[in-house]
């Protein structure tokens, strides 16, 4: 294709640089091939910290009682369901880009869904982690499967929403995990083939189950994976669904509402997406993938968020007037209530983070600005957690006045928060430095010919 024509439709290449098929290979094994730099292990050595004092404090939350948090009467979930219900919707971008993307072949996926995909299973075992322990006896966690058991006729309550999302966190970290593995055999077997040592040789042939990488295998592989694909996509729907019924199927006011099932669903793909251009950014610098990770990557994924922000912000809009148009006092007072009660900062936060601040995207040459996306996907995700924050923090006015309380979190509320991102970060460093970041042999199959073409 003449270069006029493709300056004129806006064909980016997804590989630049001139790169060949033996340079790719090169490039992106270098980080899992080379020594750790002493950035990654100190970034790598403060994730587990926090994570370890974040464990230490769960052990002494279980030891000394629920009392050390800042949860009340009214509020009695605090931070727990919030960050669940944030970490779950940080999960959703990785299976977007994987299955519903590789089910339409948009090609730009193929630089960012192995990061993407690691997220996602990540977060949701950083989400299970609160989940756990929100159920206020972790100890007895194992309850929430329906197995037949000693307990003789003593079944799970199947109209909890807890058993739902038991059943659909489950779900979609088994289906995650098993899409994600199977694109990485390929890549752990060519991290096989150039290994020297014996031990780290027969590690990866096992972590490659054999892979030859016959034409038979790679029809198979390409079977299994349009498989996957189609039983995930249903799950970008459904997970969130399902969390966003831990508040719907409620009567309580500001929560019974329907909207709430699209409206989780949206902002879980706005704030998925937020934290892959994060990471994104992040690996890009760090490992030198500018030429895998290029600028058409984070254009498309910030016009992604873009939309979403729209769609979130119709979200906040609808729930006002129908509060208003019901003519339900309760509803109404909710609402005011939550924008203008003694939580009203954190909703001019999370109105501010999530309506206004993505609208830069609009303008190229902003959302083609690499310090402007990487601040703005950390606002937005600042913005989303605030969100759950707000859903659950202003039922602390509930019908009966007498009851009413405000939520003040302490400190082992915030360094719990603050030990989720350990949790996740020690994970994906840890990924980042024993697998390939980026999908080897599916950006082989997108890389641009001499005449332009493509593979």
């Amino acid at each position: 294709m003449p270069n006029a024509i493709k300056e004129a439709l806006d064909i980016q290449p997804l590989v630049t640089g001139g790169k060949s098929v033996r340079d790719v290979t090169e490039d992106i094994l270098r980080p899992v091939e080379a020594f750790p730099t002493s950035l990654w292990w100190k970034t790598f050595l403060l994730a587990l910290t926090i994570t370890v004092i974040d464990l230490g404090i769960i052990g002494y939350l279980v030891y000394e009682g629920l009392y050390i948090l800042g949860i009340n009467n009214p509020v009695g979930w605090g931070f727990f369901i919030v960050n669940f219900v944030f970490w779950i919707g940080i999960g959703h971008a990785g299976t977007l880009i994987s299955a519903v993307l590789y089910l339409f072949r948009q090609e730009w996926r193929t630089g960012i869904n192995r990061a993407a995909e690691a997220m996602t299973i990540f977060a949701v075992l950083t989400a299970a982690s609160t989940l756990i322990i929100h159920i206020g006896r972790p100890w007895m966690g194992y309850w929430l499967f329906p197995y037949p058991n000693e307990r003789g006729p003593l079944w799970v309550n199947f109209r909890s929403p807890l058993i739902w999302d038991t059943f659909a966190v489950s779900t979609y970290l088994t289906i995650s995990l098993v899409f994600w593995y199977i694109g990485l055999i390929p890549d752990i077997a060519a991290v096989r083939d150039r290994a020297t040592g014996k031990v780290r040789k027969m590690v990866y042939d096992i972590l490659s189950f054999g892979w030859v990488g016959s034409n038979k295998a790679w029809s198979h592989l390409e079977t299994v994976a349009m498989i996957l694909a189609a039983l995930s996509t249903p799950l970008v729907l459904s997970v969130h669904t399902i969390v966003s019924f831990d508040f719907a199927v409620s009567i309580l006011p500001g929560w019974h509402t329907t909207i709430f099932p699209p409206y989780f669903v949206a902002g879980a793909i706005f704030s998925g997406f937020a934290m892959v251009v994060t990471l994104m950014v992040i690996a890009r610098e760090v490992f030198n993938l500018k030429d895998y990770i290029t600028m058409k990557h984070l254009e498309n994924m910030n016009k992604v968020i873009m939309v979403t922000g729209l769609i979130v912000g119709l979200a906040y809009s609808t729930e006002f007037f129908m509060a208003w148009y019901s003519g339900n006092e309760y509803e109404g007072f909710a609402f005011v209530n939550r924008a203008f009660g003694p939580f009203g900062w954190a909703y001019f936060i999370m109105f501010s983070c999530n309506v206004f601040a993505p609208q830069v995207f609009w303008w190229k040459k902003l959302r083609t600005n690499i310090p402007v996306m990487f601040v703005i996907s950390i606002i937005v995700n600042i913005g989303m957690w605030f969100e759950r924050f707000v859903i659950v923090m202003t039922l602390h006015r509930d019908f009966l006045p007498s009851s009413w309380d405000v939520y003040v979190p302490t400190v082992y509320d915030f360094m719990m928060l603050l030990g989720t991102f350990g949790i996740f970060f020690t994970l994906f460093l840890l990924f980042c430095r024993l697998l390939p970041v980026i999908a080897v042999a599916e950006v082989k199959t997108v890389m641009p010919h001499k005449d332009g073409g493509h593979h």
